[in-house]
């Protein structure tokens, strides 16, 4: 076994950040072996430079980068957007699709199929599955998604697809009796997400008793919560599902960050929700048929509805750092393990334990990705 040695980083765990040692992995097996105390002579060395060392970033929702879209139904556009947010220190991810024409999905859904294994060894982010956000949602809550294009709640499509959907969000007063929800949970592939929703509190509190355990982008199309009527995004803080946060300081105020995370602990989740304009000039764009336009931090439709963003996941890192007294590791956690376990792959990825996959990324103090590593290859280098 010929390991190699992170040297001279501040080694960022799940629960502290290690100085003075080194992170050891096995190039052979792309698996990490753990910490090392001392590094023998003639070792192969990567200097991190007093950077940290911290796992690979997982993003559980993005529609799009670089002028791709998931829904484009491209191989080469979904391999594009795998390849460029490993620049942001992305390891794996769940391509997203959206509220288009059913056949547009399943396209959608045929094109990531046929990338899935091809991606484990690609110089990309791994696609991990799809995150499909709709089409099973409320109209009055659809956001920039196209009305026209919204189903009931449908179990057997989404179980039909299982081998590449991973998670689903879903409005649960279209989903009658929650017989969607029930049938999923059930079967336990797919992760019900509850989203674009004018569900009540009881109702929604219903749902996660039926089974739903995550909140699709916490407080955006969603009830809101108001003394008297605490919403969705009442039920979503008291309830034990992992909720979702955009940390771009536009989707949320940043005040909340700190909020969120005191309430929910490992339960947030860093995600962009970006589009195809996320890496690009500002300027007109589309999203789900519909044109959005572009001006710095912010993606709107033409009549100023809030359309995805084109936050890149290590700037969510960032900024939660910067709008909050939260220790690194904790930060890091909300973009890596924290989604990793949302999604049924903390056993792999989303740390760096011994045994599990060499995802690591070296980055400053800025959050600034110095080297992206998959499986123990370097995939990016700045």
């Amino acid at each position: 076994m010929k390991l190699t040695y992170i040297i001279g980083g501040r080694i960022v765990l799940p629960d502290a950040v290690v100085d003075g040692k080194a992170l050891a992995f096995d190039g052979a097996s792309g698996k990490i072996v753990g910490i090392a105390d001392e590094v023998p002579a003639n070792a192969v060395t990567i200097d991190a430079k007093g950077n940290y060392v911290a796992p690979g970033l997982v993003d559980i929702h993005i529609h799009g980068y670089l002028g791709e879209d998931t829904c484009d139904a491209k191989p080469d556009g979904i391999k594009k957007m795998a390849y460029g947010v490993a620049k942001n220190g992305v390891t794996a991810f769940l391509p997203t699709t959206m509220t288009v024409a059913k056949a547009e999905i399943e396209a959608a859904l045929d094109a990531v199929r046929s990338l899935k294994e091809e991606s484990k060894s690609w110089d990309g982010a791994e696609i991990i599955g799809v995150h499909a956000e709709g089409p099973f949602i409320n109209p009055s809550k659809k956001g920039a998604q196209a009305a026209e294009n919204i189903l009931v709640p449908d179990a057997d499509f989404i179980l039909d697809n299982a081998d590449v959907i991973t998670s689903v969000t879903l409005a649960p007063e279209m989903d009658k009796e929650h017989a969607c929800i029930k049938k999923l949970a059930k079967d336990g592939r797919v992760l019900v997400s509850i989203g674009h929703t004018d569900a009540s509190y009881d109702e929604a509190m219903s749902a996660v008793k039926d089974g739903a355990r995550h909140a699709t982008h916490l407080f955006n199309a969603m009830s809101a919560m108001a003394h008297r009527n605490p919403g969705v995004v009442g039920a979503a803080l008291a309830s034990d599902v992992s909720v979702e946060v955009i940390a771009d300081t536009f989707h949320i105020h940043p005040g909340l960050y700190d909020i969120v995370a005191k309430v929910k602990g490992d339960k947030m989740v860093l995600i962009t929700d970006c589009t195809r304009a996320g890496g690009m000039p500002d300027g007109e764009y589309d999203l789900g048929g519909q044109p959005i336009f572009l001006k710095g931090i912010e993606c709107r439709l033409a009549d100023g509805t809030i359309a995805g963003s084109v936050l890149k996941l290590n700037h969510a890192v960032k900024n939660v750092l910067a709008y909050t007294s939260l220790p690194i590791c904790e930060v890091f956690k909300m973009a890596s393990l924290n989604p990793a376990t949302s999604i049924g792959v903390s056993d792999r990825i989303g740390s760096l334990e011994a045994g599990k996959d060499a995802d690591i990324i070296i980055v400053d103090e800025d959050i600034n990705v110095k080297r992206t590593i998959k499986k123990g290859k370097t995939i990016y280098e700045a």
